[in-house]
């Protein structure tokens, strides 16, 4: 299948967890009859974001919160991408995503690679490791479409993990994530673009609607990419669902015409992985 509908959902994240459940699952559904086949929720979905809620909002996976993932992706027979929930574990916390298969299989759990923590002058400072620990490795699953690759917001600015995941095959990169009002109108749409053009991929992010009362503001402006670097699709600030057909053909044409695979220079350079 040479082209399938991606849905983004920009959801509006409240600080009363079973309210965000309800109102994600009522989204993937919606996305769902729009004729989606994969569809992403944003980073920290049932959650505030922020360290100090991270404790108290944390689950096990599977949980309630990922449970009820897997039943509405089985119920819409769809891919669906959890965005990430705050996940405890043998007494750490993890900034996780979960994925779900069209029969409510759990196909992956992404934990957050690179942990976001950044000192802004005079604009932001947050430690993301006050609270979270690090994943420790990559992240992706096969469709019948193609395969996809994971990362969550902070994941983004590196760009070894894209080219990782592009070696392995994939050819969309999804990217839960909230950037705020100092790196958001910076680097979220610079980054996504840069990814694509590297590697050649789609990639999309999922943010949470804007708060403005939020002690994190998010950016918001949920986008999709194309390998050519143009923006296909783009939300505003408000909750919505952003879609976009992902054209695979488009994306072997723009590698035929122009075939960086086969020119990089591995007898000087090389990206590589250091465990599976």
């Amino acid at each position: 299948m040479a082209t399938f509908r991606l849905a983004l959902i920009q959801l509006q994240v409240s600080s009363i967890k079973s309210e965000n459940l309800t109102r994600a699952c009522g989204l993937i559904r919606e996305a769902s009859k729009q004729g989606a086949q994969i569809v992403s929720l944003p980073e920290c979905f049932n959650s505030p974001y922020g360290t100090k809620y991270f404790p108290d909002y944390a689950e096990k996976i599977p949980g309630d919160s990922t449970q009820k993932l897997s039943e509405v992706a089985k119920e819409c027979s769809m891919y669906v991408i959890g965005g990430s929930i705050p996940e405890k574990d043998a007494g750490k916390l993890y900034n996780t995503c979960a994925v779900f298969g069209p029969d409510g299989t759990l196909l992956v759990k992404h934990r957050k690679l690179h942990l976001f923590d950044i000192d802004v002058p005079g604009k932001i400072t947050f430690q993301e490791s006050e609270t979270l620990s690090p994943g420790d490795s990559f992240s992706s699953f096969d469709t019948p479409y193609c395969r996809v690759g994971l990362g969550i917001c902070y994941d983004i600015r590196f760009a070894e993990l894209a080219q990782i995941y592009a070696q392995r095959g994939c050819q969309l990169l999804v990217y839960p994530g909230a950037f705020n009002l100092t790196t958001g109108p910076a680097h979220w749409e610079l980054l996504q673009r840069g990814r694509a053009v590297d590697n050649q991929v789609y990639v999309a992010t999922a943010s949470p609607a804007r708060d403005e009362k939020a002690s994190y503001v998010a950016w918001g402006h949920s986008t999709v990419v194309n390998p050519w670097g143009e923006v296909l699709a783009k939300a505003g600030t408000e909750e919505t669902i952003v879609y976009a057909d992902i054209d695979l053909k488009k994306l072997a044409e723009i590698r035929q015409q122009i075939p960086i695979f086969s020119q990089k220079r591995s007898d000087l350079y090389a990206v590589e992985a250091k465990k599976s």
